[in-house]
């Protein structure tokens, strides 16, 4: 019952009934009230309800009839589309969805059916499989055998074809048949049939080792007929008769040896990788990667290499381990006597045959094997005697640079150098070179004629006037810088460098005491010699900073990341450095430098203690009762000036003598400005001044003082401003003096007149530049007869 009147309030009639309703109620201006508080009514209630209405008028009656039956009708065709086309869309859709249920059972029907024969098929066929994977096994298996015989026969081929080439000697034929055979051990070298390959290496190392002993046996018979080995620079060499016919031989011996490289490489390979497990310090771990030599060097350095090891090795006289230097000159001398050889005979055979080799430089190489090995062998015997260990590393240096720019042997090829970068060794050589640098500055400083100029009577040689003892010490530096500065790693460098810089401090220290116990006598020869050591280290030291090498240790410093170098610096500082704005010597700069200012300023200190002694008396001058100078015959200077006048030249000229130029400049410069900032206190601010007082002050300063430091630059006047400023001022006439102190007052109590000029612009017209307008009035205080305003 509920679902029935739920259907009857949606049906259409309801709703057409809902809809009279509120038109019914809007012609009456009314608004429908709460469905809740009224009654549902139908078309009678409306009709009773506007029968009043109605009943007015008999027309509108049927007007409204006619009306409710069109909506009616409207409504029930509404009702009747919507009934009637709604469910037969409804039941396509349902009908679709049956059938494709309907086929998809069938399908899995069909699915399981198949899956059900397929089962079926495999189970008979399984049988089947497991005999055809058997056979196709064996098919596979008999394949395989059948290649390994061939690949055996074609081995047993090849080394008949080579057997048969060298019994009718055919050594070409004999040869490209080796090569044959190295061409398939290569491709067979990823195989697992590990005897098959056993058996191609052996056979392939018989007949190369075959090949090899005939050929070497017959160069070397034509070496001989050449007088190969050249031993000495002397060696008569006479051409033979045949030496045409042994020319040909060479080259033609020269070319198989060259062509018989293949396999002589392949086999140095194997022999090479089952020694990698060698010992360190053994032959083959020696010499970094470097390109193997070729075979004809390898035999032309056979008769060298046993005379090597007769005279270097075992009990000869000759093999001394305190003579390093033999082995290594003779070495250098079979370079030399072997050149010509090798690039008139040996070299254009290279050449023909299309191969890259320096024939010189690979008979070089070899021969640089056989020092190394001796070398490194000697070295670690020498580990606990620092004689024979720093005699070694000069020895190795020289031949290192002979070897470099005597036999142009390249820089990419591995020498001697390398030895020492092993860290036992490179460890002992900076211990070495610490323990000799520091006796050697103890010997220098305590020398006799450590703290005297080696120049001293050459005036042209002697500008910075340096000591004997800092020209030795940084000589030595020298001579470090150029023994680690071929060294091969800059890592290796900077140790080295670091290591300088602990020298330069530890001599800084050392020059600190000396002038320690000579700061008594600051004028003294040893402490101006002091002072000059200073100045001339960090001279040079500025100059190296901009040296490429330096600069070079410098970038790498930075790349590296090496912290003895770099210290605790901070990031923008090692930017400073990255960018080539400062240098690796800064921090050793700023401590020389200020070592030198504070030795300068005692020097000063002291100057001005004895000047200002000396000048006592011409501080209390008196002034006043000076006569003006057209009351004096000529002037002259006063002779309370006197004690100080010659007190400066002789300073000046002591310095003079005993500083470096540069140091004295900066010496004589600073006695100008204290002598300057002296007489303008002491003298001048001290005292008043009559005419004639101010033109002897003006007069001793112009022309007595002045000129002391005339010597040394062209206008001395302009290191005494303060002086001669007060010297205008005070030799000012009296209308001058009174019209410059009315402007100075004025311009002191307010604003001076637009037409006034300036204190300044007055004071510059006068000369002044450097006093202040307050200075100068106390100034003209100072004159005397000049009427207060």
């Amino acid at each position: 019952m509920a679902a029935v009147t739920e259907n009857q309030q949606n049906s259409p009639m309801r709703k057409s009934s809902d809809q009279l309703k509120e038109k019914v109620s809007h012609r009456n201006g009314g608004v429908p009230g709460d469905l809740g508080e009224q009654e549902d009514y139908g078309l009678s209630g409306v009709l009773e309800k506007e029968q009043s209405d109605i009943l007015k008028s008999s027309r509108n009656v049927c007007e409204l009839l006619e009306k409710i039956r069109e909506e009616t009708e409207a409504l029930e065709k509404q009702v009747v589309n919507v009934c009637s086309s709604g469910p037969p869309k409804v039941a396509a859709a349902l009908s679709a969805a049956v059938e494709v249920r309907y086929s998809l059972d069938e399908l899995l029907q069909r699915e399981q059916r198949i899956s059900n024969r397929l089962q079926q098929h495999l189970q008979g066929t399984k049988q089947w499989m497991e005999d055809l994977g058997q056979t196709c096994n064996h098919v596979d298996f008999i394949e395989r055998s059948m290649k390994y015989l061939k690949c055996l026969h074609h081995i047993e081929e090849l080394s008949a074809a080579v057997q048969q080439s060298l019994m009718i000697n055919s050594v070409w034929d004999a040869i490209k048949g080796v090569e044959n055979m190295a061409a398939l051990d290569c491709g067979l070298n990823q195989s697992q049939c590990s005897h098959l390959c056993d058996f191609l290496r052996k056979t392939l190392c018989f007949w190369h080792n075959i090949i090899k002993d005939r050929l070497t046996s017959d160069f070397e018979k034509v070496l001989a007929q050449l007088q190969w080995p050249i031993i000495t620079p002397n060696q008569s060499v006479t051409t033979p008769a045949n030496y045409q016919e042994l020319s040909s031989q060479l080259e033609g011996l020269l070319l198989q040896l060259l062509a018989l490289q293949t396999s002589d490489d392949l086999i140095s390979q194997r022999v090479s990788a089952s020694t990698q497990g060698a010992p360190p310090g053994s032959s083959s771990t020696l010499s970094p990667a470097a390109p193997s030599l070729c075979l004809p060097i390898q035999i032309m350095l056979q008769p060298l290499s046993k005379r090597f090891r007769y005279h270097f090795y075992g009990n000869r006289q000759t093999n001394s381990i305190h003579k390093p230097e033999w082995y290594l000159t003779q070495v250098l001398k079979w370079m030399e006597n072997s050149a010509t050889f090798m690039e008139e005979k040996i070299q254009p055979v290279f050449d023909r045959s299309g191969q890259t080799i320096s024939a010189k430089v690979a008979l070089c190489q070899g021969l640089v094997c056989l020092v190394q090995e001796k070398v490194a062998s000697d070295a670690s015997r020498m580990l606990y005697d620092d004689g024979l260990f720093c005699h070694l590393v000069e020895e190795v240096l020289q031949f290192e640079k002979d070897l470099r720019s005597h036999h142009s042997y390249p820089a990419m090829l591995p020498a001697l150098l390398h030895i020492l970068l092993d860290d036992a060794f490179l460890q002992k050589w900076l211990a070495v070179e610490r323990k000799m640098a520091v006796e050697k500055m103890d010997a220098m400083l305590s020398a006799e004629g450590a703290w005297t100029s080696q120049y001293k009577d050459i005036s042209d040689m002697d500008e910075l006037k340096a000591p004997e003892c800092a020209e030795t010490f940084m000589t030595l530096l020298q001579v470090i810088t150029e023994r680690y500065r071929a060294l091969p790693s800059p890592a290796a460098q900077l140790r080295f460098f670091g290591l300088q810089k602990e020298l330069v401090d530890d001599f800084r220290i050392r020059l600190t005491q000396v002038m320690k116990e000579e700061s008594r006598c600051p004028l003294g020869v040893r402490y101006c010699a002091i002072l000059n050591a200073v100045n001339y280290i960090s001279t040079i030291l500025r100059d190296w900073g901009d040296n490429v090498f330096f600069l070079q240790l410098q970038q790498a410093a930075v790349s590296l990341g090496q912290q003895e170098v770099l210290g605790s610096l901070e990031m923008t500082e090692v930017g400073r450095l990255a960018s080539l704005e400062g240098s690796l010597f800064d921090g050793l700069l700023s401590l020389l430098d200020r070592l030198k200012g504070d030795m300068l300023g005692r020097l000063l200190h002291f100057l001005m203690r004895d000047t200002a002694e000396k000048a006592q008396p011409y501080c209390q001058e008196r002034w006043l009762s000076i006569p003006p100078p057209q009351d004096q015959s000529a002037m002259s200077l006063s002779s309370s000036a006197c004690p100080m006048m010659l007190c400066v030249r002789d300073r000046l000229l002591n310095l003079h003598q005993v500083l470096s130029v540069s140091l004295f400049q900066l010496a004589w410069q600073g006695l100008a400005e204290k002598l300057d900032n002296f007489i303008y206190q002491e003298v001048i601010l001290s005292n008043h001044f009559s005419d004639g007082g101010a033109a002897q002050l003006q007069f001793d300063m112009t022309r007595n003082l002045f000129p002391l430091f005339g010597h040394y630059c062209r206008r001395p006047e302009n290191f005494f401003k303060h002086v001669k400023e007060a010297c205008i001022i005070l030799c000012l006439k009296v209308g001058s003096a009174i019209l410059l102190k009315d402007l100075l007052k004025r311009s002191e109590q307010e604003a001076t007149d637009f037409e006034d000029p300036s204190p300044e612009s007055a004071l510059n017209e006068l000369g002044v530049f450097c006093l202040a307008p307050c200075d100068v009035l106390i100034l003209l205080n100072l004159k005397a007869l000049l009427p207060g305003i």
